[in-house]
C-alpha cells in the first residue's frame, strides 16, 4: 500500500488537514470511507468528519454509495468530484505555445496551441497568452471562478522568485520577460512559473496516484535535453529553480560518432541528440525529410522522421535507437548519482520516436557496465503524451492547491 502523509489534530492547521484528506481521496479512485480516511491520515474521527463536511460543501468531494464491512452500520464512500475545480497549463516551446485545461483529477478537458510570439513586445506576449487562456476556459464551458490558477512551463533559465523568463537558448528574443505577474494581472488567476523539465516531473508525480514513485528521473527530450528529478516525493528545483540542465553530460556516442558534423567518439548528450542534428544525419543517409531551415521546419522534419519509423524504415529505426542509447547512457549518470530506481522518458520530441528509442534507452541503462545500484531500475515512457510539459504545468497548480506540505505547519509572524 502507498504511504500516505499524516495529518495533525491542531485547530490552527485546518487548511493542512483539508489537503491531507483531499490528497488521500484523490489517490484512491475507488473512494474511501471516513473510517478509512482516519486510518490513512492519522486524523481523529471528529477531525475527518469536520474536514469532509467542508469539502462536500465546497463540492470537491461527494458521497457515492455505501459499503458493508462486517457488522455495524454501512460506510459511506467519499470520492473526488473532478469537475469542481480546474487548472490551466501553458508550455512555452520555441515553435508553439500549448495550453491545456485539467480537471481536479488531472484529466485533460481541453487543449489548444498558438504560434510562439517573438517577445519583441513583452506586453503583446502577455495579451496573446491571456487571450488564449480565457478562450480555452470559455469554450470549455468552465466557470472562471472554478479555475484554481495557471501554471507556466518554460525553458530555462528562469528567475522563479521574480517570475521572469531570463534568456532561453532557443528563444533568443525572450530575454527578461516578466511573465508570471503580468499574466496573473491579465487573467485574474494566480500564476506559477516553472522550468519545463521540472513541470514535467511534477506532472508525472501528481498524476501517478497510488503508484507514485518516491524517487525518479524524468528524461525530457524536447528542443533541448534535460532531466527533471523527484527525490523523496519532492521535485528538485535547486537554489534558483533551474535544476535539470543535463545536456552537458559527456557520453560515448557509439554509432553517432563520425557523422557529417564531425562529432567525435565522446561528446555532450544534448548536442548529440539535438533533433536538428538527427534529421540532418537522417537526410545525409538518404531520408527525404524536407528542408531544415528553422525550428518549425525541424518539427515538420521530425514528423516525417517519425512516419518513417512507423513505416519500418531501417535508417530511421537505427537513428532513433542510437538516440535512445545515447540518452540512456546519460541517464545512467543520474541513476548512479542519486541511486534512483525509476527513469521516465518523455517530451515533445520523444513521443514520436519512442517505439524505437525506448527499448534502446532501457537496454543502455539496465545493461550498462557502469551502473552502480544493484536494485532493479524501471525504465518507462510517460503516458502524458507530447503535451507532458503543459500537463505538468497545470499539475503545478493542482499540486500546490491539493497536496499537503509540511511547511504549511510553520507559524509565520
Amino acid at each position: 500500500m502507498a504511504e500516505h502523509r499524516r495529518g495533525a489534530n491542531l485547530p490552527s492547521i485546518g487548511g493542512f488537514n483539508r489537503t491531507v484528506v483531499l490528497d488521500a481521496v484523490r489517490r484512491s479512485p475507488d473512494g474511501l470511507s471516513r473510517v478509512e480516511l482516519a486510518g490513512r491520515t492519522g486524523l481523529s474521527a471528529q477531525t475527518v468528519s469536520n474536514v469532509t463536511r467542508f469539502l462536500i460543501e465546497a463540492g470537491m468531494i461527494v458521497e457515492s454509495g455505501t459499503v458493508v464491512s462486517g457488522r455495524g452500520k454501512p460506510r459511506t464512500i467519499l470520492r473526488l468530484e473532478p469537475g469542481s475545480r480546474f487548472a490551466v497549463g501553458v508550455h512555452i516551446d520555441p515553435a508553439v505555445v500549448t495550453y491545456v485545461l485539467l480537471d481536479l483529477a488531472g484529466t485533460v478537458v481541453a487543449s489548444t496551441t498558438t504560434s510562439t510570439p517573438t517577445a519583441d513586445d513583452p506586453e503583446q506576449v502577455v495579451r496573446t497568452m491571456a487571450s488564449a487562456v480565457e478562450d480555452l476556459v470559455r469554450t470549455s464551458d468552465v466557470d472562471a471562478d472554478a479555475v484554481l490558477g495557471v501554471g507556466i512551463a518554460s525553458p530555462g533559465p528562469i528567475d522563479v522568485d521574480a517570475g521572469i523568463v531570463l534568456d532561453p537558448p532557443f528563444l533568443p528574443r525572450w530575454k527578461d520577460v516578466p511573465l508570471r505577474d503580468a499574466l496573473a494581472e491579465a487573467t485574474g488567476h494566480p500564476v506559477l512559473l516553472e522550468k519545463d523539465v521540472t513541470a514535467a516531473a511534477v506532472g508525472e508525480m501528481f498524476l501517478a496516484g497510488e503508484s507514485s514513485a518516491r524517487n525518479f528521473a524524468f528524461v525530457y527530450f524536447g528542443t533541448g535535453f534535460g532531466v527533471g528529478l523527484v527525490v523523496d516525493h519532492e521535485p528538485v528545483r535547486g537554489t534558483g529553480g533551474n535544476a535539470g540542465d543535463a545536456g552537458h553530460i559527456m557520453v560515448e556516442q557509439g554509432p553517432f560518432a563520425g557523422t557529417p558534423d564531425g562529432q567525435g567518439d565522446r561528446g555532450e548528450v544534448g548536442a548529440a541528440v539535438a533533433p536538428e542534428r538527427i534529421v540532418r544525419i537522417a537526410a545525409s543517409r538518404g531520408l527525404d525529410l524536407g528542408d531544415v531551415t528553422d525550428l518549425g521546419s525541424v518539427d515538420r522534419a521530425w514528423d516525417a522522421f517519425a512516419a518513417a519509423i512507423d513505416a519500418g524504415d531501417p535508417t530511421a529505426l537505427e537513428l532513433a535507437a542510437e538516440a535512445g542509447t545515447v540518452m540512456g547512457r546519460a541517464a545512467v549518470v543520474i541513476v548512479n548519482l542519486l541511486d534512483i530506481d525509476r527513469v521516465v522518458f518523455g517530451g515533445p520530441f520523444w513521443s514520436r520516436v519512442a517505439a524505437a528509442a525506448l527499448p534502446a534507452a532501457r537496454a543502455a541503462i539496465t545493461e550498462s557496465p557502469i551502473l552502480v545500484p544493484k536494485h532493479p531500475v524501471t525504465v518507462v515512457e510517460t503516458d502524458r503524451g507530447a503535451d507532458v510539459a503543459a500537463v505538468g504545468a497545470a499539475c503545478l497548480v493542482l499540486d500546490a492547491a491539493l497536496s499537503p506540505r509540511a511547511s504549511a505547519l510553520l507559524i509565520r509572524r
